[in-house]
């Protein structure tokens, strides 16, 4: 008899948990998974990953959505917003007064700042801004990189898709430095050794900045819901062991 009435409810659980399940709503999330250590493509298991990616997972789970991603370029997220594609976008983007004309961010969750990655043997030559003057600079199109180098008097500025095509016309000397998030460039030389054989990380940092997560204008029940996952998630812990597991520190 015993027996029976813990099947009945183990039973019961798991028709409550289906149940649930069956009623969570979809979070549509755009990204451009080409931002290791933020979001990237596993292309071993073909599955997202990335800090931004267990960040929207948790705050997904804590209000009751079930998460569909959807890929697209990063100049696309905005405009994707705008229509109603997406409801919310996680892509390492930096808050600007520009962006939030047109979108509403959440809380700052991350701060970042803009660095520079040059040849080695150029490491004593470019080291800052105004060392750049009139030289040619690599960057990934639609970041606030971008937009810094396009500050910097005479640059020639190459856009690309991805910062890993950034940091390879570098090496292949194409250009005289890349502009990117101080993250993404550590992360790089630290996963890929030999692709950054020869590539150095400046210690200055251009500027100072904070990644927001976007939504549509006005979508203030979403905004409040990730704002309220966020402020538990750094009250309990779990941004800590996130930002550790994907940082080291």
């Amino acid at each position: 008899m015993k027996a029976k009435i813990l099947a009945a409810v183990a039973a019961g659980v798991m028709s409550v948990t289906a149940f649930s399940a069956a009623l969570a709503k979809d979070l549509n999330v755009g990204t451009h998974p080409v931002f290791a250590p933020f979001e990237y493509m596993d292309t071993k298991t073909n599955q997202y990953k990335g800090f931004d990616i267990d960040m929207i997972r948790e705050i997904a789970k804590r209000n009751g959505y079930k998460v569909k991603f959807h890929n697209m370029g990063f100049d696309g997220l905005i405009p994707a917003l705008l229509t109603g594609s997406i409801d919310i976008a996680v892509a390492g983007m930096t808050i600007t007064e520009a962006r939030k004309q047109k979108v509403d961010f959440c809380d700052p969750y991350y701060q970042a700042g803009q660095s520079l990655m040059v040849r080695a043997e150029s490491k004593n030559v470019y080291k800052d801004a105004k060392s750049l003057e009139g030289r040619t600079i690599a960057v990934q199109i639609g970041t606030t990189g971008a937009d810094f180098a396009k500050t910097i008097k005479g640059a020639n500025i190459k856009a690309f898709n991805t910062s890993a095509d950034a940091f390879l016309d570098l090496k292949m000397k194409g250009s005289d430095a890349v502009i990117t998030d101080r993250p993404v460039i550590g992360y790089f030389v630290v996963s890929n050794p030999r692709a950054a054989k020869g590539l150095v990380q400046q210690p200055i940092v251009l500027d100072d900045e904070w990644f927001g997560f976007p939504v549509k204008k006005g979508n203030t029940k979403l905004l409040n819901e990730v704002n309220a996952a966020l402020k538990a998630m750094k009250e309990d812990g779990t941004y800590a062991k996130l930002h550790k597991k994907w940082f080291g520190n």
